[in-house]
Parts: C-alpha cells; structure tokens; sequence
C-alpha cells in the first residue's frame, strides 16, 4: 500500500508515505487505492480509501488534509505521473508538501513551499526533502516548443534533456530538474526514490500512460505526511 523514504522514516516525530495504487476498494480503471476526489470513481470509494491512508499513517480520516488542486506553483499533493515532494524539519516540527510536476517545478512551487515552511519556522539547511513515484526521463517525451521553454530562461536547463528516438522530441528528467530546483533552494538533505510510474503499471497509475492507451480516465496517487 504504501512507500517510505529512508530519509524521512529515519526522523523521530514524522510519519509519511507514497501510497501506490495498491490495497483499496476502487475497481476498473481506478484499481485500487485512487486517491483522486476529483477522478470519475465512486466518491464513496475513493473515500473509503482516503480513510484506509489516514489509517496508515495513524491519524483519524478527518484529519487526512487536502486541497483541490491545480497545476500550478501553490497545488498539492495527489499526482499520477507530476513529482511528489515531502518536507521535512524535524527540529522545528514543520512539514510540507509539494505537487511539482513540470509546471509547478518550473513554476517555483519548490521555493514556495519552503518559503512557506521557512514562515512556520523551519530552516533550510534542516529540511529534508524526499522525491517520490513519478514520470522519469526514459517515459517523458517532449517536444521542441517544452525544451525551448526551459532554455529561454536558463540555457544550462538543457542538461535535463537527453535526444528521443523521434525526431524534434526530446527525454525530460523531471526528478533531476527537481532536485535541481531543491538544491538551488538550499535544501540540505534531498532523497529521490527512483520510482517510475509509467513504467510501473502494477503499482502506480500515471496520467501519460492511460492517455497512450486511449483511457477515459486515470486513477490518483496520494502522498502524504503528518507530525507524530
């Protein structure tokens, strides 16, 4: 049902995970855990399974808190393809979560999250971040206008994309432009897992693999994290 970032697990007062898409009651496109209340699966579904993640992070399902999302800079934190980020300081006790997909990565969602951690009292350089399951470089094909929004406002961005095997596309590495934008924020203690979920069917829905697939729709993921 769920994931840990070594990281994260390893600090005293926090608790948090990746929940894949195993271990719910959700059927058809949304097996099984869809976390996504705005998907086309039964509310009551997707409800039962929100309360089965707050059961495993040991809070009351009430308790489990969500916005409804958007893509862009201040939106968190179902995903099915876009980065989930989890932030941590556990000397100040304050977490966060960030939904960074392209748009918020590019956007400076990252930055703002911290930001907004910084204002609760955490500092930079006690923060740790964990990258979880997303669309990884050798799933994420892109075209010439993408990359040549990258290079218009740093050139050095192109080292995020390698050549496809079409021509006039290009490979995205989101995780690294993520951990980029983490790094240059001045976190200091970053952890990607290293999860693909395009290519993982069995345990994360993606967005961009039940589109190929000519899906009406796709299940969400949720990640999340809460004091102890």
């Amino acid at each position: 049902m769920k994931i840990e970032a070594p990281s994260l697990a390893a600090l005293k007062g926090i608790r948090h995970a990746f929940f894949t898409r195993r271990g719910g009651v959700s059927s058809g496109l949304y097996d099984s855990l869809n976390g996504g209340m705005g998907s086309q699966d039964d509310l009551a579904c997707v409800s039962e399974n929100r309360a089965r993640m707050a059961g495993a992070l040991g809070i009351a399902p009430d308790n489990l808190v969500a916005c409804w999302q958007v893509h862009s800079p201040d939106a968190t934190i179902t995903v099915a393809d876009c980065g989930p980020v989890l932030f941590a300081d556990p000397e100040a006790r304050v977490v966060g979560a960030a939904h960074a997909g392209w748009k918020g990565a590019f956007g400076g969602v990252v930055e703002g999250t911290v930001a907004a951690m910084e204002r609760l009292g955490a500092r930079r350089a006690n923060i740790h971040a964990a990258i979880g399951p997303l669309i990884r470089q050798p799933s994420y094909e892109v075209g010439e206008d993408f990359v040549a929004r990258f290079r218009a406002v740093d050139p050095a961005f192109l080292r995020f994309f390698a050549a496809g095997d079409r021509a006039g596309h290009f490979m995205f590495d989101l995780p690294g432009f993520i951990a980029h934008r983490l790094a240059e924020a001045g976190i200091g203690h970053v952890e990607d897992l290293g999860l693909d979920t395009y290519s993982d069917p069995e345990r994360f829905f993606s967005y961009r693999r039940s589109t190929h697939r000519g899906e009406a729709d796709y299940g969400r993921l949720v990640a999340a994290i809460t004091l102890a």
